[in-house]
């Protein structure tokens, strides 16, 4: 195994009892068809139900709609590329040489991606438990209060809290098209309300920015509906 990854290990505080789940975390998809996706999108899950049971842990008198709003800005992509850069995940990337010169260990996206992809990691590894408390790690440092549920609500939550207000269900997001080479693509986004069936796009440099993009513009949308 590489060197930097036994450290990376050290630092996630978990020596992986199949190291190919470590190195498949860490490679992007320009670097091998053998890429991270898959984890990151089952890290993905694990990170949103181990910061759900942190919060109803330490925030108990919050109501449901701070503590969703606390949980969006503690999964959102800047705080995973602050945390990621803190472990040194950075340097542990395995990306395709185009990729590498166009900056890739340092964009925030594949960095974010990584990591939710390096939780998935650790639950396919060793349980839901064991991942849940490296989530606990990572986020020990972070003082958890009431006060974060005041900052900025990003477009997703803002449009998930206006149909709840409205009693429609959540709306539904897909990646319509990934345009672009593998080290500079773009996600193409729909976003869609269930109940009146109307769709709105938005484009990205990951799929998160673009559903964000999707959802401000869903937002517009029904601003204009009253």
């Amino acid at each position: 195994m590489r060197a930097e990854l036994l450290a990376l290990q050290q630092r996630l505080g978990h020596v992986f009892s199949n190291p190919r789940l470590l190195e498949r975390a860490v490679t992007h998809r320009s670097f091998s068809a053998d890429h991270n996706e898959r984890l990151e999108f089952l890290g993905d899950s694990v990170l949103n139900l181990a910061v759900s049971s942190l919060l109803f842990e330490k925030l108990n008198e919050l109501p449901e709609g701070d503590l969703s709003r606390v949980r969006a800005n503690l999964v959102k992509q800047d705080t995973l590329f602050q945390i990621a850069q803190n472990l040194g995940v950075a340097v542990c990337l395995r990306l395709g040489d185009g990729e590498k010169r166009s900056g890739g260990q340092k964009r925030p996206s594949i960095l974010a991606d990584a990591l939710e992809a390096l939780i998935g990691a650790v639950y396919l590894d060793a349980g839901f438990d064991v991942a849940a408390a490296l989530v606990r790690r990572l986020y020990g440092g972070m003082e958890l209060n009431a006060q974060m549920s005041a900052m900025e609500k990003d477009a997703k939550t803002e449009l998930q809290e206006l149909l709840q207000g409205r009693k429609m269900k959540l709306p539904v997001y897909r990646v319509v098209a990934t345009l672009g080479e593998a080290h500079k693509q773009t996600f193409d986004v729909e976003c869609a309300l269930t109940e009146s069936g109307h769709r709105e796009r938005g484009i990205g440099a990951s799929r998160r920015a673009g559903e964000q993009a999707a959802a401000a513009a869903m937002l517009q949308h029904l601003s204009t509906q009253g």
